[in-house]
């Protein structure tokens, strides 16, 4: 009975921090994808060519992307965990230590991506004619660019203390801004496509000025790198980050061979997977701010020495996830014709959608249970684990899925496909987990 009360006590707590720690993440993530599809609205006003421009960008910042977000992981990984050991002014320093060291690896990124921009562009197929929009644009870019990965790493800074709702504010403020000054850029002050990237440099330079002041004043970043075991620490998170950032680019390489597959039955039915697909990522919204937020949590528990904890931490945002996307399945569900009917005018791509809808939304319990798996993993320092998980949901399940299912039932039987694979995704990676688990002593 006694223990039954502290199992039910354990799970409200946890639960109630979880909650604390996700909501914030979830307004800033709505903030970011509603920005960048208004951005792509407004750029697309300007033509065929400045739009074309931009969608040269795409892979390239999946790359950028890619790379910030395992620098994050890894920071928020590791000075979580030096937080739950109980050494705060340590984790401080280590702070100081990732900004610096983050922000030269960006930095250098970025650089390198400007010299390469004429091959790369020219490699992905870009003519003659839009280079001199390329040269015009990417400059600008590429500096918003490394100004996004340094507030990024400001924003894991905050996660790893256990503060979301500062992320979560400026997400949303900085979304809001660059959405204000994007039309006076653009086409008030005549600047065209470089005024986007301009407008974002306004907006996340703003962001970041006020962010990083205050982690200067919360003490949260020290430049103190002397008293820091600078190369065992940088080879610590290198651990982390490296696995990581292949995690994260993993899901371009798979949305491309997706696409191609897809293609092979028509621009409409193309146009439906774009449409379905971004559908996806505001139906798993909850699931992306809880990989931003149980990450420090699990980290501070592995501090902690507290294996118990984290098991009933990990059981509880896995049931929320599965009932959250069932129930956001069932909307789509109920709604497919209707929502068809809304957001696509061709008639061929409207059937596609419908039955994209009927079908693919009711695997989004299995992905963001993949998801909440490579998260926690990463937390809990098995970087390869979570790669593993990775895999075997893109390139062991999910893609093998869509070939069957698209061999089997056309279209409509890649989709389906996709349901199956999502959900044996799921699946795998909660083995993944389970096995390390089983066998994980601290």
């Amino acid at each position: 009975m006694n223990q039954s009360v502290a199992r039910g006590s354990g799970y409200r707590e946890l639960g109630g921090e979880l909650f604390r720690m996700t909501w914030p993440m979830c307004f800033g993530v709505v903030a970011l994808l509603g920005f960048q599809l208004v951005d792509s609205a407004f750029i697309a006003r300007l033509g065929v060519e400045p739009l074309a421009a931009l969608g040269f960008t795409v892979p390239v910042m999946q790359l950028v992307i890619g790379v910030q977000v395992g620098i994050g992981i890894a920071t928020t990984a590791v000075i979580a965990r030096v937080i739950g050991r109980g050494e705060p002014e340590s984790a401080h320093r280590i702070g100081g230590l990732v900004v610096v060291a983050g922000s030269l690896v960006m930095l250098l990124l970025v650089t390198t991506l400007w010299l390469l921009r004429h091959p790369l562009t020219t490699a992905m197929g870009a003519s003659d004619a839009i280079a001199p929009l390329i040269d015009a644009y990417w400059a600008p870019w590429l500096v918003s660019a490394w100004l996004g990965a340094v507030l990024y790493i400001g924003y894991s800074l905050c996660r790893a203390q256990g503060d979301t709702r500062l992320p979560g504010l400026f997400m949303l403020i900085t979304s809001l801004m660059n959405l204000a000054l994007d039309p006076i850029f653009i086409f008030s002050l005549g600047w065209g496509l470089p005024g986007a990237a301009l407008a974002t440099i306004v907006a996340l330079g703003s962001g970041a000025i006020v962010v990083y002041a205050v982690l200067w004043r919360r003490r949260w970043l020290v430049l103190d790198l002397a008293a820091v075991p600078a190369a065992r620490t940088l080879q610590w998170l290198a651990s982390i980050a490296g696995p990581a950032m292949v995690s994260q680019l993993l899901p371009p390489v798979t949305a491309m061979l997706a696409t191609g597959l897809v293609a092979r039955y028509g621009s409409d039915a193309v146009g439906a997977w774009g449409l379905g697909s971004r559908l996806e990522f505001f139906s798993i919204v909850v699931v992306l701010a809880l990989t931003m937020s149980l990450p420090p949590m699990i980290a501070r528990l592995v501090g902690q020495g507290d294996i118990a904890r984290i098991r009933v931490l990990v059981r509880l945002a896995i049931g929320f996830v599965i009932a959250w996307q069932l129930a956001v399945a069932a909307i789509w569900l109920i709604g497919h014709q209707a929502f068809a009917a809304l957001l696509a005018g061709d008639v061929a791509v409207r059937a596609h959608l419908a039955d994209y809808l009927l079908r693919v939304p009711l695997s989004y319990a299995g992905l963001g249970v993949c998801m909440l798996v490579v998260s926690a993993c990463n937390a809990l320092g098995w970087p390869l684990r979570a790669l593993l998980a990775s895999v075997l949901r893109l390139f062991v399940c999910f893609l093998p899925a869509l070939w069957l299912g698209a061999a089997w039932g056309g279209l409509t039987g890649l989709f389906t496909g996709a349901l199956v694979g999502n959900i044996a995704a799921g699946l795998s990676a909660w083995l993944v987990y389970a096995r390390a688990m089983r066998g994980w002593s601290y």
